[in-house]
């Protein structure tokens, strides 16, 4: 349509009217689609009001006003679902119900090492899920000697989450902790290395999974006990 419109104006401008009117005809029974409007009651009520909404305002105005308000409530309900799926989980907090034989890397599997301290991050980290770093990032401002961020479950990583981390990785400098990452995925590795935080962290403190992430974590816990006790 934009090439026709660009284009071939001059063309189009000689198909008669009762022709696009035949069209129109057309593409309005194909939107009306009664039976999927009817099946669309088993969808979540989120997305059947999306529907509905969209269908008055195409009646009452017109299908632009129906696009834009459909886009935007289509975009609102995307990022809230996936702010929602996002979650951040500190090791510890894990409760019964955490299904750790379908995990062979659950905490419950392995020793954590004092002085250590181990978040979980499922989900996308995008602006929309920014507060619920919060606690990491109080956590970045303690005693511990080693944080580890496990991220297998982080398919991607944008700008803002990107700030959130590198105040984290900040934090744990000036607090005297090593940051660790666990099994990065390609996305956001590719953003820390873009951004420069992948060298500012080190590439030694990139390990693919969390049982490396645990060993080094103790050996950096057994270095830093040592040096204090020659001390």
């Amino acid at each position: 349509l934009f090439v026709f419109l660009i284009f071939l104006m001059p063309l189009i401008k000689l198909v008669p009217l009762c022709v696009l009117a035949a069209i129109l005809i057309v593409v309005s029974y194909n939107m009306f689609n009664v039976k999927a409007m009817f099946a669309y009651r088993k969808a979540p009520k989120s997305d059947f009001a999306v529907i509905i909404i969209t269908f008055v305002l195409t009646v009452c105005f017109d299908l632009v006003v129906d696009i834009e308000v459909g886009m935007m409530m289509a975009a609102f309900l995307f990022l809230n679902r996936m702010a929602n799926v996002t979650d951040v989980r500190k090791w510890m907090d894990y409760d019964e119900a955490y299904d750790e034989e379908s995990d062979a890397e659950s905490i419950h599997h392995m020793k954590l090492p004092k002085k250590t301290v181990v978040y979980e991050i499922t989900g996308p980290m995008f602006f929309g899920a920014v507060d619920k770093f919060v606690d990491v990032v109080a956590e970045s401002k303690k005693s511990n000697y080693v944080m580890i961020l496990r991220m297998r479950s982080v398919p991607a990583l944008d700008s803002t989450a990107y700030k959130t981390l590198a105040q984290i990785h900040s934090q744990c400098q000036k607090s005297g902790m090593q940051l660790i990452l666990s099994h990065v995925n390609e996305q956001p590795i590719q953003v820390m290395k873009k951004e420069g935080l992948y060298e500012a962290i080190g590439e030694e403190f990139f390990v693919a999974n969390i049982g490396a992430a645990l060993e080094l974590a103790e050996k950096l816990v057994s270095e830093r006990v040592n040096k204090k006790s020659e001390a």
